[in-house]
């Protein structure tokens, strides 16, 4: 997983929470309201032309009203995340959310304690940063992580008891207080924040995912990141990610996540299958699903044939996960390009092709450590791998 998301999930309160889904809330129109939740489940499943009638739709309804723009906004947000290497997009989404802060501050001159207004100003800051974390531009992202911190604080004091709001505050309760030690080089930025409570995080999230009306299933996707990242409680994450892709099919975060937990829980057959359907999606072009898709999807598939023997599917799939990772990684190797390269020179082993083995081991001695990759490499350098 990207450390970048982390990082701005905790100095931006990873915006689509607090300052997002649960705004429609404050439109009184129950057909507005429905629209708008219709509006999520497109963007959620990808479907981004349904999503952009729904929300210029809702624009035309209520166009003094910042949710339109907002989910507008987003729409934009997963088109960025579907085609991530191409940053011709994010001036766009910059100028978006813009939009939406200026009309907010607007809102908040007449009313400073316009809960709406704060907190879809808390929104927009909040993915602005995102985004420019994600793409390595950090004090721009810090500037709009302080700047929204805040405005999502205040929006929480003027209603604690708005089960939408508690997925924001949730979220940084968490990862206030497990963020330093998992990354030491942000303490010197949390030393001027709030602290954070671990467990009260957690029971916020919990409470946001069973009982929000619009910030549900981004409770439920934050929930099943951290129970799979830093609880490693892989049977509660299997069963979120699996509801999640069941309601939402189209989305291949969700479908990844399904397939990762397989993994972690050993259930490597079950995992060739999703890996294999990401890999055909992939390769098909379906929507959404990319190069970091397909990447992903071959060094499982490699894994699997690994464990079954058939070692020429493997070495495929292997080499495959290395030629991605080759057009994906920009300055060091990634964790899956040392550790696809690890396995080939394995199979070269096992084929009894030494120099070739020797020399993958070497090439991964040149990377990036990544888990066991030097510790294993320098072995199988000294004593050639073999089958338990």
């Amino acid at each position: 997983m990207n450390r970048a998301l982390w990082i701005s999930a905790v100095l931006l309160l990873s915006a689509w929470s607090g300052g997002t889904l649960l705004q429609a809330q404050w439109i009184p129109d129950p057909q507005i309201d429905a629209k708008i939740q219709r509006g999520i489940d497109h963007i959620y499943n990808l479907e981004f032309y349904d999503a952009n009638k729904t929300f210029d739709e809702v624009i035309r309804l209520r166009p003094d009203h910042p949710a339109g723009y907002f989910f507008r906004a987003m729409i934009q947000w997963w088109r960025i995340l579907t085609n991530f290497d191409d940053e011709s997009q994010d001036d766009r989404f910059y100028d978006m959310l813009k939009t939406v802060v200026d009309m907010c501050d607007r809102r908040l001159e007449r009313d400073p304690n316009d809960i709406t207004a704060l907190f879809f100003k808390g929104g927009a800051l909040g993915f602005s940063g995102r985004l420019r974390v994600n793409r390595n531009s950090w004090i721009p992202a810090v500037k709009d992580g302080v700047a929204a911190l805040p405005v999502i604080r205040k929006a929480y004091k003027l209603d604690p008891n708005n089960n939408d709001v508690l997925l924001g505050i949730g979220i940084y309760n968490y990862y206030a207080d497990i963020i330093p030690d998992e990354y030491p080089i942000l303490k010197p930025f949390m030393v001027f924040l709030p602290s954070g409570d671990r467990k009260k995080g957690l029971q916020q999230l919990h409470q946001a995912a069973e009982k929000a009306k619009y910030a549900r299933v981004e409770a439920q996707y934050f929930l099943l990141q951290t129970y799979f990242l830093y609880e490693k409680d892989y049977l509660k994450a299997f069963a979120l990610a699996q509801a999640l892709y069941v309601r939402y099919p189209k989305n291949p975060l969700f479908h990844r996540y399904l397939g990762r937990c397989d993994v972690t829980l050993g259930r490597w057959d079950d995992a060739q299958k999703i890996f294999s359907e990401v890999e055909r999606r992939y390769r098909d072009g379906t929507l959404g699903y990319d190069v970091y898709d397909g990447r992903e999807a071959y060094y499982y598939i490699g894994r699997w044939n690994l464990l079954n023997s058939r070692y020429d599917a493997a070495m495929k799939a292997f080499q495959e996960c290395d030629v991605l990772s080759l057009k994906i990684d920009k300055g060091s190797a990634s964790g899956f390009a040392a550790m696809a390269n690890l396995m080939i020179g394995m199979l070269y082993d096992l084929k009894g092709d030494r120099s070739g083995a020797v020399a993958q081991y070497r090439k991964v001695l040149g990377m990036k450590e990544y888990g066991t990759s030097h510790v294993d490499a320098k072995r199988y350098l000294q004593t050639p791998y073999v089958r338990h």
